[in-house]
């Protein structure tokens, strides 16, 4: 019998794909369902000094456990974290003080990071499951892209979401089955994908497109932001989240390739490669008249003066040296989302946003996300930054 593995809703257009990655001998995953009522309960168990994606994940978890749909002795809890000086990485002890506390001692909370952190409590991972979670990565990638490029353009309401759920079921039955899970397969993907919602009837009309940046929570979780893509398209603009795959050659970049061991070489190779899969996503995207920034060392180099790139905590130089690139690459107003309590994103995101506005001439304007922070009050500074004109120049 297996144990079932509650994963918390966090990377809202990569884990109907990425869960397939977790599955095992031993686990069946199942990624949570995140509510408006969670938040409340994971206060209750969380201090409220905490950043606020911790206090939603914990509501998430608890919320689950006490529905009686999980076995309490048959189920664990998985808490990804980086690893490094930013608090997330305090989510697991946290947790698990949350779990006793509500009641499920019996619970195990399982932690998943390359630093070595709580190892006795590591989730086990396979080479079939790093293969797994790298095409979810990229096919998770260019359906973002993809969707929040089409969507707001659609002749048919409706028909975007429609393609995207094909889609998911086509690679999640091959993610499951684990089959067609080649490269070529995966570079012919990008091709029928992008052909596929090239295809979809769009109105002619020009929209402003406003990126999102920020931590990567409430970046990539529509609870984590208020729904903020949404917003921004009902506002008559058009939403756009970068790749979750910057992140990942990110991390690999800033964290892994320094450490003092033979493993940093074999951690560049593999940014090496992720890169090379990067560019190709990107060349399909950009042939096909789509968006998408650079990759991510280039995204470096052009920021290079701009950006700190020694600041490799949390998020780190990735916010500014993306924010910077959507300035330079036609996009001049950013909306920047950060949680409460995410001193990393403060420091490296908001703390240098006016600066880059300055440099670049672009606008960028900072929305704080918090548990007791105003839904009106963020809607109202992202409509701030949609109809204000930028003025200044390069």
């Amino acid at each position: 019998m297996k144990d079932t593995l509650l994963i918390p809703a966090m990377l809202d257009m990569h884990f109907p794909l990425m869960r397939y990655a977790f599955v095992s001998a031993r686990y069946e995953p199942v990624v949570l369902e995140a509510k408006q009522e969670h938040v409340n309960l994971g206060l209750y168990y969380t201090h409220n000094d905490m950043c606020f994606p911790l206090s939603v994940m914990v509501g998430q978890m608890l919320a689950a456990l006490r529905s009686g749909a999980y076995d309490p002795e048959h189920t664990a809890l998985l808490m990804p974290t980086v690893g490094d000086a930013c608090r997330g990485s305090n989510y697991t002890e946290l947790l698990r003080k949350a779990v006793r506390k509500g009641g499920f001692p019996q619970t195990r909370v399982l932690t998943m990071n390359l630093k070595h952190i709580d190892d006795e409590n590591q989730l086990h991972v396979t080479p079939q499951m790093v293969w797994r979670a790298l095409f979810a990565l990229f096919y998770g990638d260019i359906l973002l892209l993809l969707t929040q490029q089409v969507r707001p353009y659609e002749r048919i309401p409706g028909d975007t979401e429609r393609h995207l759920r094909h889609w998911y079921r086509v690679l999640g039955a091959e993610l499951a089955d684990f089959r067609r899970l080649t490269l070529p397969a995966m570079l012919y993907r990008f091709d029928r994908i992008t052909a596929d919602f090239a295809a979809i009837p769009r109105r002619s009309e020009h929209r402003q497109r406003i990126p999102i940046v920020g931590e990567l929570y409430t970046k990539y979780c529509a609870m984590g932001n208020w729904d903020m893509a949404h917003f921004l398209e009902r506002s008559g603009c058009e939403s756009f989240t970068n790749g979750l795959s910057w992140y990942v050659i990110y991390y690999i970049d800033a964290q892994l390739t320094k450490l003092h061991s033979p493993a940093a070489a074999g951690y560049a190779a593999v940014g090496a490669a992720l890169e090379f899969l990067q560019k190709r996503m990107i060349r399909t995207l950009t042939d096909a008249g789509f968006y998408s920034l650079p990759a991510l060392h280039q995204l470096k180099r052009e920021a290079a003066g701009c950006v700190n790139l020694r600041a490799s905590v949390g998020d780190g130089w990735l916010i500014g040296i993306e924010t910077a690139g959507y300035i330079r690459h036609g996009c001049r107003k950013v909306l920047g989302v950060q949680p409460f309590g995410c001193m990393p994103n403060h420091i490296f995101g908001r703390g240098i946003y006016s600066s880059l506005a300055r440099r670049l001439g672009g606008q960028v304007t900072a929305v704080e996300l918090d548990a007791n922070a105003s839904r009106l009050n963020a809607y109202n500074r992202a409509r701030m930054l949609i109809d204000s004109e930028v003025r200044n120049e390069k």
